[in-house]
Formats: structure tokens, sequence, C-alpha cells
């Protein structure tokens, strides 16, 4: 499957997600480890267009996200700062994921100057990232489905990745989309 820098563009638009989280680590410099993450998650059925993705930026990992769907993840911060990020500053993004996107290039701007090495620049990145995938639907529940009073954000996905256990509470972890 070849793809083409509009198409991509616009599927990520729909489909993508760029999300950060920030987990706690005491073996860190700074006591967290701040992970900026670019996904996009397909059922199962749809895994040759992740495959194609993977192909076409010539990084990442293709990966069982959690039962049957599938995602493509970029995390290696040289591959977000020099290929991810220099394509979607040549090929806009045309919805509101843009502004989630522009607040994600500025975290790895930060991680790029070892901002996530010292605590005023992890509360810099904390800053950022809660802005992030932010939406009017809200929801009322915990991450086990039972009732809270605490509202909190719908994810862009589905996650079985150990760093973002909803256990959690001190982990920043905002999500956008309707894939649960």
């Amino acid at each position: 499957m070849r793809l083409d820098a509009q198409w991509v563009a616009g599927f990520v638009d729909g489909e993508g997600c760029f999300h950060v989280s920030i987990v706690p680590h005491p073996e860190m410099t700074a006591g967290v480890q701040v992970l900026p993450e670019f996904t996009v998650v397909q059922h199962q059925r749809n895994i040759q267009v992740l495959h194609a993705l993977k192909a076409y930026f010539r990084c990442g990992v293709v990966r069982r996200n959690h039962g049957d769907w599938m995602c493509y993840r970029v995390r290696n911060l040289k591959h977000l700062s020099e290929i991810i990020i220099p394509f979607f500053d040549r090929h806009p993004l045309k919805t509101h994921k843009r502004v989630d996107y522009i607040t994600f290039r500025r975290v790895v701007e930060v991680m790029k100057r070892k901002g996530h090495l010292t605590p005023d620049g992890v509360a810099r990145i904390r800053s950022l990232a809660a802005t992030m995938n932010r939406r009017a639907i809200k929801v009322k529940s915990d991450c086990s489905g039972n009732g809270t009073d605490q509202s909190s954000e719908i994810p862009c996905r589905v996650s079985s990745d150990p760093h973002e256990s909803c256990n959690d509470r001190s982990a920043v972890s905002v999500r956008d989309s309707a894939k649960l």
C-alpha cells in the first residue's frame, strides 16, 4: 500500500493522537518519566494501513493495543523530533487536533533541551500536557466504570500499556476520540 503525504495528514487528522504521559519513576532524574507518543489505532482488520504508516515514516512500531485493536506508535524522541514533527509542520492538520499537535511539538522541544530532567521543566511539560486532547464530552466514571464525583476525558484509545495504568492517579494522561 503506497501512501501520499496529504492522505497521511488527513488520515491522522481523523484517526491519530498526539499524547504525553507523565508517570512517577523514582529512578529518573526528576522522579518522573515523560512519554510523548504519536499513535494511530485501527481494528486489526485494517492492520495493513498501520504497517503502511510505519513504512512511510520509517520509524515506530505496530503492535496490539487492546483486544482486536492494533496501533502504530512512535515514542522515540529522535524520531518524533526529526521525522514526525517535521512532517506535520510541512503538512498541517486541519482540525482542532492541530492545536494538540502544536502543544505536543512544544513538549518535544522542551525535552530536546533536557527540560524533562528538571523539576521546572517537568512542571512546564505537565502544564502543557494538561491542555491537550480536551473536548466537551465528559464521562462520570472511574476506569472500572464505577460512578465517581470526578469527571474525566474520554480517552483517544484504550491502552494495554503498563505506563498508562488507570490506578496511577498522579500520571497525566488525557486522550481524544470516541474509540472506546
